[in-house]
């Protein structure tokens, strides 16, 4: 089938903006190429792909665990070129990281699949690889990746050493029992202490230097020993069947991630845990009960590529005409229609820590706010979505995130994928609040009620206690900071409850912070006071009550519910009259003097005033003379301005507020 010039050219744009530059690349019709975005470079795309080839002691499904900047995306792109799957080239860098939010940060920020093709002693092997994110943040994709595997290449630097992350990874395997595959990068540094990396892996995981492999990701140096240990060390998927190809058992598959095509919905990431699945197969969700029809199945290679069956033990994809993010459930069990199945364990559903406003810059914009929200949280489907209305910036949503950087990556993300400008609210944490009297109980659905939004408080006369979030944060620094990070630990009220060296020079602290404190500025401050050495990492901890106070921003006796937040009794004052401060200097100045002033519980702690502008009434009587007339004039005035301060209203524009909760 021949097209016409103006679908050449919508072609065309397509594949440009996928990064194919040759235009003639794909002159015929070929469904199958225009939808699994294929580059014409790719050796993989030159020859059909049948996975029957490979029986099931043949499959190795792995991932690469590491803390942050510790060489994860290039080992992938080094394995990459050693397997064939894509030719070797000086400009092959961040294959695996695909959004441009990743490109730009230099970090990986969603969990990414490929299947690998390598021969070990004769025989072929398929290798399905998980790059996954090394930040805290990211916890999760981590999570749900290493449920899809059999083994995992625990990454360190060799210069930096065990990280905080580093071991919230290995922990992360070792519950699941995986083996790990210990690898220590960048030897090719001139700073680089392997030795010392070899100790801390020692001390801390128990991890003998023999099991240990040395490479150069940057140079390809011992990569070739890393596939041949995958292949000795990591065991096969388990059969649950007595044959190969399993084509006795009914399909049975794991939903472990998704992301949204503009072109065909929603492409969900399996792993076909038993029997085996192929386009026109019906499929049947068993939590949401839906039926789809299986349009393609394929593997990632690292593009799509479309196949005819996946068989047990590999990992793939699906599409099967998904639309919505409520069809792609992470941690779904889906299996054939006809043949109903007991669901997989799945997942626990990721916990929000931070919550934030997000409204639309005009509210003229707000469906196409809420279409993109829809869309990327189908990528990303650990973003809780709640409804929400301010007076000042008008319909919006509250979303809850796995951290700070989530949440700037995916307003980032909404900017660059979307072009949509929305505004963002201060950051704030979900409390719980314990309420008294069997009316206020059955009015708020239960004694205890979670509390998104600090304006949403219920009345104090009736909270019988509120409790704030906990995290036990690991950090990591040089001996010679332990004073600097005592003192910083007690700033953020941080209760120490470990500490031990890992090496002759580093330490490991344990302490559990109230999540509030430590959501903003804590991380900064700690690269700041350890200069740039020290590490962090968390996890949740559960709630504690707190003394905790509502803190209420009122401008010329209008509360700016914008601005309220709970905060420690301890440090009220300092943020009441932090707030009051920056509303002054950004704030302008109108035809009448007024008042900022924050408030607990109707109780005022901090005040600015803002001087009215005025007018000299006076300038038109000559110096020294008629006095009476110049009082009279002035009073005039003083009568205006009080008038004006009764009826007057002091704007507080979005611009503002934006200025003032960022800190």
């Amino acid at each position: 089938m021949t097209l016409s010039s103006k679908s050449r050219a919508s072609l065309f744009r397509y594949y440009s903006s996928c990064g194919c530059n040759n235009k003639y690349a794909f002159i015929t019709y070929n469904p199958t190429l225009i939808f699994s975005r294929t580059k014409t470079s790719n050796p993989i795309y030159k020859r059909k792909l049948d996975l029957s080839e490979y029986s099931i002691d043949k499959i190795r499904n792995f991932s690469i665990i590491a803390h942050v900047d510790h060489g994860k995306s290039t080992l992938a792109d080094r394995l990459l070129e050693l397997t064939g799957v894509i030719k070797a080239d000086k400009a092959n860098k961040q294959i695996l990281d695909k959004l441009q939010v990743e490109k730009e940060r230099g970090i990986t920020v969603k969990a990414q699949t490929a299947s690998l093709f390598y021969e070990y002693k004769g025989k072929k092997h398929l290798l399905n690889l998980i790059d996954t994110p090394g930040h805290v943040d990211f916890h999760y994709e981590v999570k749900r990746s290493l449920a899809a595997c059999q083994g995992a290449i625990l990454l360190v630097d060799a210069n930096e050493g065990v990280q905080a992350q580093t071991l919230a990874n290995f922990y992360l395997a070792f519950e699941l029992d995986l083996p790990i595959i210990p690898v220590i990068n960048k030897i090719d540094l001139k700073v680089a202490k392997p030795e010392v990396v070899v100790q801390q892996l020692n001390t801390l995981f128990d991890i003998t230097p023999d099991q240990i492999i040395k490479i150069s990701a940057k140079l390809g140096t011992g990569i070739d020993e890393v596939l041949k240990a995958i292949v000795e060390r990591i065991p096969c998927p388990q059969v649950t069947s007595g044959s190969d190809k399993a084509t006795q058992v009914p399909f049975k598959g794991l939903l472990f991630d998704s992301h949204y095509d503009r072109f065909r919905g929603v492409v969900a990431s399996v792993a076909v845990k038993e029997g085996q699945i192929s386009a026109g197969d019906k499929i049947l969700s068993l939590q949401t009960k839906k039926k789809y029809d299986v349009q393609e199945v394929g593997v990632m290679s690292p593009d799509g590529v479309p196949i005819s069956r996946l068989y047990e033990g590999q990992v793939g994809y699906i599409i099967a005409n998904m639309k919505k993010a409520k069809d792609a459930l992470i941690g779904d069990t889906l299996c054939l229609a006809e043949h109903p199945v007991d669901p997989l364990p799945g997942f626990k559903p990721a916990q929000a820590m931070v919550f934030a406003g997000l409204f639309p810059a005009d509210q003229s914009e707000f469906s196409s706010l809420q279409d993109a929200i829809t869309k990327l949280t189908l990528n990303d489907s650990s973003v809780e979505v709640n409804s929400d209305h301010s007076a000042a910036l008008g319909q919006g949503f509250r979303l809850g995130f796995l951290g700070l950087l989530h949440m700037d990556v995916f307003e980032q993300r909404l900017r660059q994928e979307f072009h949509i400008n929305a505004i963002v609210t201060a950051p704030n944490v979900p409390y719980k609040v314990k309420v008294k009297g069997a009316k206020n109980i059955k009015f708020y659905g239960g004694e205890v009620v979670t509390v998104l939004n600090p304006c949403h408080l219920p009345p104090l006369s009736i909270i019988e206690e509120i409790q704030e979030p906990l995290v036990l944060g690991t950090i990591i620094v040089p001996d010679c900071y332990l004073g600097d990070m005592v003192s910083l630990s007690m700033k953020y009220r941080g209760v120490q409850v470990e500490q031990s060296y890992i090496d002759d020079t580093r330490i490991m602290f344990k302490v559990v912070f109230p999540l509030n404190e430590i959501i903003v500025t804590f991380f900064d401050e700690l690269k700041s006071v350890t200069s740039g050495y020290g590490s962090f990492d968390y996890e949740d901890y559960g709630y504690k009550t707190g003394n905790l106070v509502k803190l209420d921003i009122y401008v010329h006796n209008v509360i700016i519910e914008e601005l309220t937040s709970l905060v420690h009794v301890t440090k009220v004052e300092d943020r009441g009259r932090e707030l009051c401060l920056k509303l002054k200097e950004h704030l302008s100045r109108q035809q009448f003097e007024y008042t900022i002033r924050a408030a607990i519980n109707q109780r005022f702690i901090a005040k600015e005033t803002v001087k009215a502008y005025r007018k000299d009434v006076t300038a038109r009587v000559k110096s020294g003379h008629d006095m009476a007339r110049k009082k009279l004039l002035l009073d005039r005035q003083k009568e205006g301005k009080a008038r004006l301060r009764l009826a007057g209203k002091v704007p507080v524009k979005k611009d503002v507020l934006m200025k003032v909760l960022r800190k």
